[in-house]
């Protein structure tokens, strides 16, 4: 795959459908900064967005992934093929997200009890290995879901959106 084609190939559909690079990013919840890495061939763009852009443009997922125009059309099962398989990645996404929201609150959760018993001023070494305890799961588990939601957070709000519209 040349995503160098590919991407030569979205910038001229982008500009024979008069759309700029902000426009398009628009559209696909992204930022023109992304569009640009797609047409210079830095990124290339999820399959679901794949088909959302070649449903905007009308042309056949193959076309864009061959980084030119077919005279043939796609087979309908080739794309309900794609589809399926970004439906796939959306569900393990969402099931992906409600982990971390789980891990959001037990972190929360055990910081708030370890900062009750930092402050209740109970002694013993039990209660200093329960506070250790409840600062490491708070810190471990935020710093985990900080970094999955910072990376995906942005396709997350992406998909909802395109979902609800």
């Amino acid at each position: 795959m040349d995503q160098e084609k590919i991407g030569s190939f979205m910038k001229n559909l982008r500009k024979e459908h008069n759309l700029t690079q902000e426009e398009l990013a628009e559209k696909m919840f992204v930022s023109r900064r992304t569009v640009s890495r797609w047409e210079t061939g830095n990124n290339m763009p999820d399959i679901e967005v794949l088909i959302q852009i070649a449903d905007l443009y009308e042309v056949d997922l193959r076309e864009l992934l061959n980084g030119e125009r077919k005279t043939e059309t796609m087979r309908p099962e080739i794309k309900e093929t794609a589809i399926l398989a970004s439906d796939y990645t959306n569900e393990n996404n969402e099931r992906m997200r409600k982990i971390y929201h789980v891990m959001f609150i037990v972190a929360a959760i055990t910081g708030a009890i370890s900062l009750f018993l930092e402050f209740a001023d109970l002694s013993g070494h039990l209660f200093d290995f329960l506070k250790g305890i409840g600062a490491g799961i708070t810190f471990g588990m935020t710093i985990v879901g900080a970094l999955y939601t910072s990376k995906n957070f942005r396709k997350i709000a992406a998909s909802k959106k395109s979902v609800a519209s």
